[in-house]
């Protein structure tokens, strides 16, 4: 009896302890959580970005295209005569003047030839005043009677022949003196040699025209590119819109053009257009164009890949931005901008050409747009951010706004 009334008691304090120590627990962790639950609910600060407004400047829309530099002239010098070759004055790659010798022939037996023809001209001639003299004793003769006819037509013949043979020896000698130049190989040109084809000590000329080396003119330098159709029309139609009166080809006007190296920021080379093809391709419906440039020093080589560009229109206001600030994705180009109460909007914008690093933007911004220019990766559309508005430098790069080409 009295150990079935004491054990509830025992267990009933036991049991009291426990659960105050559970609970006591739970609250602990309770609050806790509702600790760290408060502080993964208190939200970041808004990033910060970089804004300004777009610069506008005063530019002219051009037309660019992508073409290739050429020489303006190229020769391969071929040996005209046989012989053998006797020396190469020239340095493979080198410059060299108009009038240079390049390649030497061996000569003596042109030399030879030269006088063997000068030696026919002296007998042709001798003949000749041996014919007239002959000629003028027997006509003498035939009047007094004392010589027949016959004697005078052979004279009047062998004069005739001494004189046809004297003009056939001088031909002689002009083409011996010829012979003799061609083994003198001379630079045609100002411009710049390719490698030596022939070594010396080589006969040369011996079954045709022998290839010894190849020049090129590259001051001034040609720029061969295309014209689509419809940029072809535009600015046609913007010649004669400048003077409806002249009636001169438009290739013929004078009209600039620039182009950069793939390497150039700005169109440094000036040069005109100086050739249009006569007709435009029917399967591409382009046309083929060439602009001269000065090349001095030779600093440009041919086939090099440059950018060209010719004006269109007269000059006018447009709006720029950093080329960072500009981004694409499948539906174009666009840039981040913050608008009402610090979020950041996307606007589709259509940009025209590069003007150093910075590019024309032609359609989708105004004046007053605040574009983000730095941070945009940490800017999202719909989101809030914290824009520090910044003074863009101005680009010292020419305008290049371009229409495409």
């Amino acid at each position: 009896m009295t150990k079935s009334t004491m054990r509830p008691d025992r267990v009933n304090r036991s049991g009291s302890g426990i659960s105050a120590h559970v609970l006591a627990c739970l609250m602990m962790a309770a609050a806790l959580a509702a600790c760290d639950e408060k502080q993964a609910t208190a939200p970041p600060p808004p990033p910060k970005v970089s804004v300004a407004t777009p610069r506008v400047e005063t530019v002219i829309d051009y037309f660019e295209f992508t073409g290739n530099t050429v020489a303006s002239n190229t020769v391969k010098l071929v040996a005209r005569v046989e012989g053998y070759l006797q020396e190469n004055h020239f340095k493979d790659g080198a410059p060299v003047k108009k009038d240079d010798l390049l390649v030497s022939i061996q000569d003596d037996q042109y030399k030879a030839q030269l006088q063997q023809a000068q030696a026919q001209v002296l007998a042709a001639k001798a003949a000749l005043v041996h014919a007239e003299t002959e000629l003028k004793r027997y006509s003498d003769l035939f009047k007094q009677h004392a010589a027949p006819q016959t004697d005078v037509d052979r004279w009047q013949y062998e004069k005739d022949k001494s004189a046809a043979d004297l003009l056939s020896a001088e031909a002689q000698v002009v083409i011996a003196e010829l012979n003799l130049g061609y083994t003198k190989v001379k630079a045609p040109f100002d411009g710049r040699m390719g490698t030596h084809l022939v070594d010396p000590g080589n006969v040369v000329g011996a079954t045709g025209q022998t290839e010894l080396a190849e020049i090129n003119q590259i001051d001034p330098i040609y720029v061969y590119f295309t014209i689509n159709e419809r940029d072809l029309l535009k600015i046609v139609a913007d010649e004669r819109a400048k003077d409806p009166a002249n009636t001169t080809p438009v290739v013929e006007r004078n009209i600039p053009l620039e182009y950069a190296l793939l390497n150039e920021d700005t169109y440094s080379h000036s040069g005109r257009l100086d050739f249009a093809s006569i007709s435009a391709s029917p399967t591409s419906g382009t046309l083929t164009l060439r602009g001269i440039f000065a090349n001095p020093h030779g600093a440009v080589l041919p086939g090099l890949f440059v950018r060209v560009r010719a004006p269109a229109g007269k000059p006018a206001d447009a709006l720029l931005v950093p080329g960072d600030a500009i981004s694409f994705d499948q539906q174009g180009s666009y840039v981040l901008v913050v608008g009402a109460d610090n979020v950041v909007a996307r606007k589709g914008v259509t940009t025209g050409a590069q003007r150093g690093k910075d590019v024309v933007v032609k359609d989708g911004l105004t004046r007053d747009d605040l574009v983000i220019i730095e941070g945009a990766l940490q800017a999202i559309p719909g989101r809030k951010v914290d824009p520090q508005q910044v003074q863009s430098a101005p680009d010292s790069a020419d305008a290049t706004n371009s229409q495409g080409g």
